[in-house]
């Protein structure tokens, strides 16, 4: 076996285990079971490979929760994969990784998203060249300080062995890419998000990429824990609903990830798998001003620093 099909297969086997032991996870909060679809891209389809997609629906806490592993190999890069490295405009790629959205369904437990991949591409020399990237971010509707900062913590504690120079970077990374232009607003309180990243060597890189994905049910399940029997109203489902909204709106326009799964034939139904159940649109919805939904935007929605 090759040193590159040796790497492939251990970044394979962690991404497999990553998702086994999440939604393993996630399923005991919940009470309810993941179904677990298997797949496979058809040979003449442009691009091949295969996956498992793993989707709790209708769960006592988590009204929908998605967590997909895939493992894709195209002929070209498409361009939302290139746009940091025009050199590999249009080579041949293979791409693996796990993403995973979780909508609750008490208001008060914010949603989360976590990605972690690897992408591999041949330069015209011939040689296999290798990056990650990843993250994870929380999007609340209703704020909580101590939610916020538990989070990043986490986050910041996740990438202290890798340099201190880490936290700060991807921090920003995150609080600059999560965001609406279209609105002016961010998508949530961020956390870290880091893209085309090779600099610390294949083994310090991978690792480091183990590091946030095994930081991720300590920085979401303690807030999970505190905020899931909280009583709400409908005033705050339909609030809740509409900040859905918002979500829909970055994953369809400004996401690199469902635009490349998009652009480069993959399986639309596991790449929409971040999609809520429900969610609304209002026309120019402004919150009281000093309600705890006008907090959201006025103290939470700001990229301040957490911790």
């Amino acid at each position: 076996m090759s040193d590159a099909a040796a790497s492939t297969a251990q970044v394979r086997a962690y991404l497999m285990g990553l998702q086994d032991r999440i939604t393993t996870a996630i399923a005991g909060v919940d009470g309810g079971q993941f179904l677990s679809d298997a797949w496979d891209k058809a040979p003449h389809e442009p691009l091949q490979g295969n996956g498992i997609t793993r989707i709790l629906e209708g769960g006592a806490v988590f009204e929908r929760a998605g967590c997909g592993f895939s493992q894709v190999r195209g002929p070209r890069l498409p361009p939302s994969a290139t746009q940091h490295r025009p050199e590999l405009a249009g080579a041949p790629f293979e791409a693996m990784g796990v993403s995973l959205v979780f909508h609750p369904r008490n208001p008060y437990v914010p949603t989360v998203h976590m990605n972690v991949r690897m992408l591999a591409a041949q330069t015209p020399q011939g040689e296999t060249v290798c990056w990650f990237g990843g993250g994870m971010d929380l999007t609340p509707c209703y704020g909580f300080e101590e939610d916020a900062v538990h989070f990043h913590q986490t986050c910041k504690d996740a990438l202290a062995d890798f340099g201190e120079d880490k936290y700060p970077r991807f921090k920003q990374w995150c609080d600059t890419y999560f965001f609406l232009k279209h609105r002016n607003e961010p998508r949530g309180v961020g956390g870290i998000f880091f893209d085309d990243f090779s600099e610390l060597g294949h083994a310090r890189s991978f690792a480091m990429l183990q590091s946030v994905g095994d930081a991720f049910l300590q920085a979401y399940l303690p807030i999970v824990e505190r905020r899931k029997a909280m009583a709400y109203t409908q005033r705050e489902r339909d609030f809740q609903w509409y900040r859905r909204g918002r979500y829909v709106e970055f994953n369809l326009v400004w996401d690199r990830g469902t635009h490349f799964g998009l652009q480069s034939g993959g399986r639309t139904e596991s790449i929409l798998l971040s999609m809520p159940p429900h969610a609304t649109w209002a026309y120019q919805q402004t919150p009281a001003s000093g309600s705890p939904e006008d907090a959201l935007t006025a103290y939470y929605l700001t990229a301040r620093d957490w911790v």
